[in-house]
């Protein structure tokens, strides 16, 4: 809604039928506000930054290979050569693609064709018979055709023509097998990566290896294109691997790198056809339990979300059973968990909650503390602006910074992440529940005892001194309480009035 358009009239009208008119006024409000802003522009890397990168990489010691996986299905021919055009165009050169074309003619086929020659990017023989393609496991879907070298070729361009069109996830599985890089990543056959984004994985990578860390997943930030890739808008800033924010949407997205054997163990399930991604993504976090420093995050924009009329991207209706497999898909994971808990749909599309039947700690034995948003019902101190109905609590960083703070108590903020389930790094005391095993910690740091406000196991923070800094007492607390092992969530929709 934050561009005034068709799309986001849309938008706003479904939001309104689902929310009401009152939500939808201070949804309105909010995006208005926030194109006030400065407007985001895309800058491609320099020149001069991506001859280094193409000059520098064997000498920094990377050595990831790529296996990027395109599923294709009616591609336009222009879209078809701008996917390719941004692998060619890759300042890394260990890739090679792999299109999964379910097509029912030999149109995309002929669309590669018809493409400028690729110098030593080329197309492996149309035609010719995979080497082990019955030990890849073809299934009733089958291929009818692959285009491939006998190992990994760095900037080969191997096609597959699929018999049928089996769904999203059946189509990316038949190409799992002929994957032959070290890491798997995934790119939609209507969007474009940026050119230093294989380059930046590998350094990622090489980086963790230094450390003794064998990366196991990968993401990057991403934004939106229009359809002929003149604007580009939304950027999705991401944060670090945080499993309650991930189970409350998809903020991984794109782009996703994962390492070769786990993805193909995994696969994708036809179930979750439309979030089949999102799925993988959340089997994946259970998978790698309390192993998170190999999930990486490389906080830069190396993927372009193309948006156009059929696109998610540009019309939630598009794809609404896209966004019913992914709650599926996060009930499914709070049920391997053995979690009491209802994954429902939020005010916004794509975004979801778990409710916990009974209490949150009952279920979580990885939870030492629950937090929410800190409202405020007076005045700042002198000279600040009104605070009244504003953020002035809730989650906080290590160094004490608050998350969301200014923020309307009606506004869902950034990408509506102020109004989701997240891990924190720090709550606020004055509004904080502790499980009984943590209560002890929590005397040892604060120096008073748990006492509870009646009717309610909320901390009453009236019982420390009025001189003592809250903030910092807090950030002491939640130190404590990580470093017991615990995770400290954070839910909005706990909120208390200062």
């Amino acid at each position: 809604m934050g561009r005034i358009n068709r799309a986001n009239l849309k938008k706003t009208i479904y939001y309104c039928k689902r929310n009401g008119i009152r939500r939808t006024w201070y949804a309105v409000r909010e995006r208005l506000q926030e194109r006030k802003k400065t407007p985001y522009v895309w800058v491609p890397p320099a020149e001069e930054e991506l001859e280094a990168q193409r000059r520098g990489w064997e000498r920094q010691g990377l050595n990831a290979t790529f296996s990027i996986i395109v599923p294709a299905y009616r591609t336009k021919p222009e879209y078809l050569e701008d996917l390719v055009e941004s692998l060619r165009s890759q300042t890394y050169p260990k890739w090679e693609v792999i299109l999964a074309d379910a097509t029912e003619d030999d149109s995309v086929e002929q669309a590669l064709r018809r493409m400028p020659e690729p110098g030593e990017a080329d197309f492996d023989g149309f035609g010719q018979e995979s080497p082990g393609t019955e030990e890849a496991g073809q299934g009733e879907y089958g291929v009818q055709d692959l285009k491939t070298a006998a190992g990994f070729s760095p900037g080969k361009i191997r096609y597959l023509h699929l018999k049928r069109n089996a769904g999203i996830a059946e189509n990316t599985n038949q190409a799992l097998p002929y994957a032959m890089g070290g890491y798997i990543g995934l790119l939609d056959h209507d969007d474009v990566l940026t050119p230093d984004a294989l380059y930046r994985m590998a350094a990622a990578i090489r980086e963790a290896q230094r450390r003794g860390t064998e990366p196991q997943m990968l993401y990057s930030d991403e934004d939106k294109c229009n359809g002929d890739r003149t604007e580009y808008f939304e950027p999705n800033w991401k944060e670090d691997f945080n499993l309650d924010l991930l189970l409350s949407n998809n903020y991984i997205c794109h782009f996703l790198v994962m390492k070769r054997e786990l993805m193909q163990e995994l696969g994708f399930r036809t179930e979750y056809d439309g979030a089949q991604d999102f799925d993988l993504v959340l089997r994946a976090a259970d998978r790698l339990e309390k192993r998170e420093e190999a999930v990486l995050h490389i906080p830069k924009v190396l993927y372009h979300w193309r948006c156009h009329a059929a696109s998610t991207a540009e019309n939630p209706e598009s794809k609404r059973y896209a966004y019913e497999a992914g709650r599926r898909a996060v009930q499914d994971f709070a049920d391997r968990k053995g979690w009491a808990a209802k994954a429902v749909d939020t005010a916004h599309v794509g975004f979801y909650a778990l409710r916990y039947q009974g209490d949150p700690f009952d279920s979580r034995s990885d939870i030492a503390a629950i937090g929410g948003r800190v409202v405020g019902r007076g005045r700042a101190a002198a000279g600040q602006p009104l605070r009244r109905g504003m953020t002035v609590g809730g989650r906080m960083t290590r160094d004490g910074q608050v998350l969301y703070e200014g923020l309307p108590a009606n506004y869902s903020g950034y990408l509506h992440r102020a109004n989701l389930a997240q891990d924190a790094e720090a709550v606020d005391l004055r509004n904080i529940r502790l499980r009984p095993e943590c209560r002890e910690i929590f005397r040892r740091i604060t120096g008073v005892p748990y006492k509870v406000i009646e009717g309610t196991d909320m901390f009453d923070a009236s019982v420390l001194p009025e001189s003592e800094d809250v903030i910092r007492l807090s950030l002491r607390l939640c130190e404590a309480l990580r470093a017991a092992g615990y995770r400290i969530l954070y839910l909005p929709d706990t909120a208390d009035s200062r």
